[in-house]
């Protein structure tokens, strides 16, 4: 709305109007008016929960300090929720086809985690929203999401010609962003083109097609190549989304690590979406991405707010209503900015917690499997028949377990590292991660 306001003053030739031209203005504005907003939305709303006592249940699994926690308020993810969606209308320009995605998305997964929590808190059901219904979710989510990127006419890339492969030398940069209006970069009179390529890691000749995907159907022209990316965009939706989830278990964790990938983002968003950017580092031009930026700003800016009141001791949590939007919000900014394949480093901490998750499940079915087979003198094949059909025959036996308890964050605790030092090392390592992603620009 401001954007619009101080576009339409512009007319009037008024002093400062016309510094809602600039991204790099608009995304400060973004940081700025999310924090405050959290800031002062999350006092209020910890109060209106404290005093109608809703929080958190919290099961008795022998971790230091977390029955403390019982009591304490959830559905925090409304703070992040708010905070995004107000300072995006104010701030970003709402015929924008990417940001209209992106507020999709954050409400959409909002309303998931919102309808979990509230089944948890107010009907008393520590189960929650099924699984089955949260994939459900997800999968609608991959599936629009998919479709906005495969068909919609102004999701597009933009190439350098095939007859123009110089890049700029670190002078010709330099004068270039001295002198952005006067510049014509390689992608000026390039053609706007739907494509489905996305962007490889460490490679030289980075830019993977899917629709390689399809050509051994005889689809030369990648006209099918929807039907492999729709369900890889739905996996990744779902993997990130849940990855957030599990991240969610210490105070200020998932807040943390989530504002530091979201900055990674923002600064992939920003070279994508600039011509002479894209054009020095040799990356993938993006037309209309830019607005991109001011969305991941407010996300940044609503994450540490909330972090605010959720770094320990926590006065609220996100609940699901937080991580799975969070989540769910990372893993489409990763797919529309085209580096998706970019994710097992720029959420390191997320796949680190998910696959400590699945090794200790396998592990300990593996070896209560075992155990029982030994006992039974049978094949593997026969117990593992006998553990799908009738577990109960197994109940007597149990496994062995690679960590102390998962997700991973659980095993340092209990290994009696306190949770803020926990917090604190996980946060290191996603600056870390982040920082090895932005070299991926460079390194090849």
């Amino acid at each position: 709305m401001l954007y619009y306001f101080f576009d339409w003053l512009q007319q009037f030739n008024v002093p400062g109007a016309g510094l809602f031209q600039y991204i790099s203005f608009r995304a400060a504005a973004a940081i700025i008016l999310s924090l405050l907003i959290s800031i002062f939305f999350g006092k209020r709303l910890i109060t209106f929960l404290k005093r109608k006592q809703i929080g958190e249940e919290v099961r008795d699994l022998g971790l230091e300090g977390q029955l403390s926690k019982k009591g304490t308020p959830t559905m925090g993810g409304l703070i992040i929720i708010a905070s995004i969606f107000r300072s995006v209308l104010l701030v970003n320009k709402l015929d924008n086809i990417y940001v209209l995605l992106m507020i999709f998305t954050t409400l959409w997964l909002g309303a998931i985690g919102f309808i979990d929590d509230y089944i948890k808190v107010f009907k008393k059901n520590k189960a929650g929203l099924s699984g089955k219904k949260k994939l459900l979710g997800q999968i609608v989510l991959g599936f629009i999401v998919g479709m906005v990127i495969c068909f919609h006419p102004d999701v597009v890339i933009k190439e350098k010609k095939h007859d123009s492969e110089k890049v700029l030398t670190h002078t010709e940069f330099a004068f270039s962003i001295e002198n952005v209006n006067k510049t014509n970069t390689l992608f000026s009179d390039s053609e706007t083109a739907h494509s489905t390529k996305t962007t490889i890691p460490f490679f030289k000749n980075n830019e993977f097609d899917y629709a390689v995907l399809t050509r051994w159907l005889g689809d030369e022209n990648g006209q099918w190549a929807f039907l492999f990316l729709i369900p890889i965009i739905i996996f990744i939706i779902a993997a990130v989304s849940n990855g957030a989830n599990l991240t969610d278990g210490l105070d200020g964790l998932a807040a943390g690590t989530s504002a530091i990938v979201a900055v990674g983002i923002a600064i992939l968003a920003y070279v994508s979406g600039n011509a002479i950017f894209a054009d020095y580092l040799n990356i993938m031009y993006i037309p209309n991405i830019s607005e991109v930026v001011i969305f991941t700003a407010a996300l940044v800016g609503a994450c540490i707010g909330f972090y605010w009141y959720n770094c320990f001791p926590a006065q609220i949590f996100m609940g699901d209503t937080g991580s799975l939007t969070l989540g769910g919000i990372i893993a489409v900014l990763c797919i529309i900015v085209r580096k998706e394949l970019l994710i097992p480093i720029l959420c390191g901490v997320f796949l680190i917690q998910s696959l400590s998750v699945i090794i200790q499940v396998i592990y300990y079915r593996a070896t209560k499997v075992n155990s029982y087979r030994k006992a039974q003198n049978i094949s593997w094949l026969k117990a593992f028949q006998i553990y799908k059909t009738t577990p109960q025959k197994l109940e007597e036996f149990t496994g062995k377990r690679v960590f102390l308890m998962t997700p991973l964050h659980h095993h340092y605790q209990k290994k009696g590292m306190h949770e803020a030092k926990i917090v604190q090392h996980f946060i290191i390592i996603s600056i870390l991660l982040i920082v090895i992603s932005l070299a991926t620009l460079k390194v090849r």
